[in-house]
């Protein structure tokens, strides 16, 4: 049996977070006009306030501004933001180095190397994990394979 692995490649230039969202998703509010409390961008994201919380306490929305009444007021900026977060969590990257790469973010163009380093080494790490993934496909599509020609075949009895 033949294993093959199919991997696509991805034009690696950086781009905007705004680039991370869902071609179909827009965001709900024009630009100037584009503050929601917690509650709205839970909703939008799918995550719970709690998590944006979280997320917020440990600098990895370091840059939400408040009300004056201190409520939380979150742009279209951060919902992008928060878009390429979670493409982040889809590819395993601990919290941790999601922490590390805002810091390098909010510290300026200086620190890109970094930041392309920590996301290349991601990027490997995600390749090695759609090829494990792709080979075990391979083994289910040959189970499920073996079932569909055991439906076809007449069963046997002992009588």
């Amino acid at each position: 049996m033949v294993t093959m692995t199919v991997v696509q490649m991805v034009n690696q230039e950086t781009v905007p977070a705004a680039l991370c969202v869902a071609e179909d998703e827009t965001h709900p509010r024009p630009d100037g006009r584009d503050q929601y409390t917690i509650s709205e961008v839970a909703a939008f994201t799918g995550m719970s306030a709690h998590t944006l919380r979280w997320y917020e306490r440990i600098g990895l929305m370091p840059h939400v501004d408040r009300s004056n009444t201190g409520q939380r007021r979150f742009s279209n900026r951060d919902l992008d933001w928060l878009a390429f977060v979670g493409k982040l969590r889809l590819t395993g990257m601990p919290v941790a180095d999601m922490v590390t790469y805002a810091e390098l973010v909010k510290a300026g163009e200086r620190t890109e190397p970094q930041r392309k380093a920590l996301l290349e080494a991601t990027r490997m790490d995600v390749v090695q994990r759609i090829a494990e993934l792709q080979d075990t496909l391979t083994v289910l599509d040959y189970k499920i394979g073996t079932y569909a020609g055991a439906e076809r075949a007449p069963e046997r009895t002992g009588a």
